[in-house]
């Protein structure tokens, strides 16, 4: 079949509304019909070429649809199906599954990285040439092909610009604080970056219990909007940020610090906000090839904790439904996370809103 797609073809080029070419699903992969794409800065970080992949390639990875086909010997979903995609699926059978950490299986992790599915190919092609998926997903696009265990069955009522952002921000954000730092009630919080991970950080914080929330970001827009989702406090990073901290936590720095920025000089501004026995969560990707200085003689003496959260440290088929439940509930106002929708012809004007803060988290909507 043919199918619209947003191509991306070399870095640091415009976004390209292409006609491609998709093959059918084949052994344990579904064709989805994608009804909502959100606009993430991990996409973005593609075209910047921060994120080296193989090109030309179809971005996207936090997606919504319903399934149209599904190939053989997929029992999981069914054509018309409602499904949030997962970017990191897992195959149930290795150490990281048998250990409990299936957004770490390494079974995956080749073929995602190298745009292809399970068996080395695409299903995408120009004109006869391969097209890469990122993610496995490539879900800036009308229809796209993933592995089953990409696809996490939602209920049918819960809005498709829903179940896409609960596919990266949402769980990202709110996993690390649930999943990776496991944040205690009456505790405080420092989240530097108030994008869509950061905001969501923010609600998962405040669904927590902490008691003092603070954000910290450059721009305006961004800190009312993190204000609304629960922020107590907000700071710009052009004062002393960690000084400001440490006077709104009686002298001695934040629990908990998330990065949710990916910017190995504010990663180490979050270390230095987080008091002594504090944790501190980097779930922002930050440039490949990047480092970040973490003092040793601070981190022993001062035993704090750093951890890395890769999607939230979640296991999306759990996850995924259980934020969607707190949303229904009333728990997550997602809803109010998406503060603008978009057609697919209309995508590098999504991320330029994205850049500028115009916008909390942006969503293509298809049909």
């Amino acid at each position: 079949m043919v199918v619209r797609a947003a191509l991306l073809r070399q870095p640091n080029t415009a976004l390209g509304i292409e006609e491609l070419d998709l093959d059918g699903p084949k052994a344990g992969e579904v064709l989805v019909q994608i009804r909502a794409a959100g606009v993430c800065h991990s996409d973005w970080h593609l075209v910047t070429g921060d994120t080296r992949h193989p090109l030309p390639v179809v971005i996207g990875h936090e997606g919504a649809g319903v399934v149209e086909a599904v190939g053989p010997g997929v029992a999981s979903v069914k054509p018309g199906d409602h499904v949030a995609l997962n970017w990191a699926p897992s195959c149930g059978a290795c150490f990281y599954c048998q250990h409990g950490r299936p957004n770490l299986c390494d079974t995956y992790v080749g073929p995602i990285w190298a745009g292809t599915m399970l068996d080395g190919t695409t299903r995408l092609t120009d004109r006869g040439n391969p097209v890469f998926h990122y993610c496995g997903l490539a879900c800036f696009a009308e229809y796209t092909v993933v592995p089953a265990v990409s696809c996490v069955p939602v209920p049918a009522e819960l809005p498709f610009e829903i179940a896409a952002v609960i596919g990266c921000a949402v769980t990202t954000g709110v996993g690390s604080v649930l999943n990776a730092a496991q944040v205690e009630a009456g505790s405080s919080v420092a989240v530097f970056g108030a994008g869509g991970v950061g905001l969501s950080t923010v609600m998962g914080a405040r669904l927590a219990g902490a008691e003092t929330i603070i954000a910290v970001d450059p721009l305006e827009a961004r800190r009312t909007a993190a204000l609304d989702l629960g922020a107590t406090h907000v700071l710009e990073p052009s004062t002393d940020v960690v000084e400001a901290i440490k006077g709104l936590t009686v002298g001695r720095g934040v629990d908990y610090a998330f990065e949710a920025a990916g910017v190995p000089a504010v990663q180490e501004t979050c270390f230095a906000a987080t008091r002594p026995g504090g944790t501190v969560v980097f779930s922002g990707l930050a440039p490949m090839g990047s480092a970040t200085n973490i003092p040793g003689a601070i981190l022993v003496r001062e035993e704090k904790t750093v951890k890395g959260s890769y999607y939230g440290t979640a296991n999306p088929a759990v996850d995924f439904l259980l934020y969607a439940e707190m949303y229904t509930q009333g728990r997550l106002p997602l809803d109010r996370l998406i503060s603008r929708t978009y057609a697919l012809n209309e995508i590098n004007g999504a991320f330029g809103d994205m850049l500028s803060g115009a916008t909390r988290r942006g969503v293509v909507v298809f049909g």
